[in-house]
């Protein structure tokens, strides 16, 4: 099955790419990778929420937000070689921006990691 077959049946669309904030690209190929810029939550070229995980926005928002970052990063190698040419996703890796004493944070890049 291929990866837009799947990304279909579970009933997924890669949104549009984000739009960068500064001077880089949201992906490039380098040989038979490609990598990635950071992702933010933006949703319809909107950023979804601001604050830190364990105050402001809660562990499952947080999660959710982190899914949102690996669709995005998803989109932006589909615009760059399509998603289908994709064979393996070699590395996550995930920034969250947490509260003092907020421990849980490989949890919360879980929703990167659980999508892809």
């Amino acid at each position: 099955m291929s990866w837009s077959e799947r990304l279909k049946e579970l009933g997924i669309e890669l949104p549009g790419v984000a739009a960068p904030l500064a001077a880089y690209v949201p992906a490039v190929q380098s040989g038979n990778h490609v990598y990635t810029s950071g992702q933010l939550p933006f949703i319809e070229g909107a950023l979804a929420a601001t604050g830190k995980v364990g105050a402001e926005i809660s562990p499952e928002e947080g999660k959710a937000h982190a899914r949102t970052c690996a669709l995005n990063g998803l989109a932006a190698v589909h615009s760059l070689v399509g998603i289908d040419a994709v064979v393996r996703v070699v590395r996550v890796g995930g920034f969250v921006a947490a509260a003092e004493g907020f421990t849980a944070v490989p949890a919360v890049v879980n929703g990167a990691s659980e999508l892809l």
